[in-house]
């Protein structure tokens, strides 16, 4: 997928991001040589059942329309309060959908808390707050292609600092088979395998948001409809699977 079936205006321009994971350390490495080898596996199962991801969200769910959550009500695990959906929207785009994730409030650290906000629109709170992490950007034969960081008002979440939100990612798991068991396994673990680009994602976000704040002063930047994707990176899962195996540690 192209960076330019985004639009990339909203995006701060000139970051080229380079990942040393050598500076990982050897634990972090093992969690992303781990998470790379589930991911494999899921593709190994599903093809031989002539299955993809993205036909498996879709599965029994009927007409397939723009802006509708696939499967229909989200996919929740209650265990660690995790939370994702499929959808389009993206017309003139290689791109067919993409999976937004959340942490919901009571999955969140105890003590955790939103940035404070005075704007006119009300934000999710309490129990009913949410925070979405990362969206991954799929193509029609059901790979994954790319990840992008969204403004607030793109999935109606309550706004947590990107550092935050960087320390719950360990909590992201959806631990069961509905819709399917092979997509939750893929889905879980891809957040592992790029963690690194996750954490930069989100410290883009919340710099893209405070440069659009400083250059519109006086809006309120999270509500702002001409900033709707605040970051995004391509990825390749056996690029990023062969570049992590490189430096396992004996």
């Amino acid at each position: 997928m192209s960076i330019t079936s985004f639009p990339i205006k909203n995006i701060m321009p000139g970051i080229h991001p380079t990942f040393d994971f050598a500076k990982l350390g050897d634990r972090r490495i093992e969690i992303m040589a781990d998470a790379g080898s589930r991911i494999l596996e899921c593709y190994r199962v599903l093809s031989k059942g002539g299955l993809n991801i993205v036909g498996e969200l879709l599965k029994d769910q009927g007409t397939f329309y723009e802006l509708e959550h696939y499967p229909k009500n989200d996919v929740f695990d209650d265990a660690t309060h995790s939370q994702y959906y499929y959808h389009a929207h993206r017309r003139n785009s290689s791109e067919h959908g993409h999976i937004h994730t959340f942490i919901r409030q009571p999955g969140m650290p105890e003590g955790m808390s939103p940035i404070s906000h005075d704007g006119d629109i009300a934000w999710p709170a309490g129990e009913n707050a949410l925070t979405h992490i990362v969206a991954v950007s799929m193509d029609s034969y059901g790979f994954p292609t790319g990840l992008f960081t969204t403004n607030r008002w793109v999935t109606g979440e309550t706004w947590y600092r990107a550092s935050d939100i960087i320390a719950m990612l360990d909590i992201f798991c959806i631990d069961h088979a509905y819709p399917s068991w092979p997509v939750n396994i893929w889905l879980t673990h891809l957040l592992k395998l790029f963690r690194p680009q996750v954490e930069w994602l989100l410290m883009q976000r919340d710099l893209a948001i405070e440069h659009r704040q400083g250059d519109h002063p006086g809006i309120d930047v999270y509500e702002d409809r001409d900033l709707d994707i605040t970051s995004f990176l391509p990825i390749d899962v056996e690029m990023q699977i062969k570049q992590v195996l490189t430096i396992m540690p004996d």
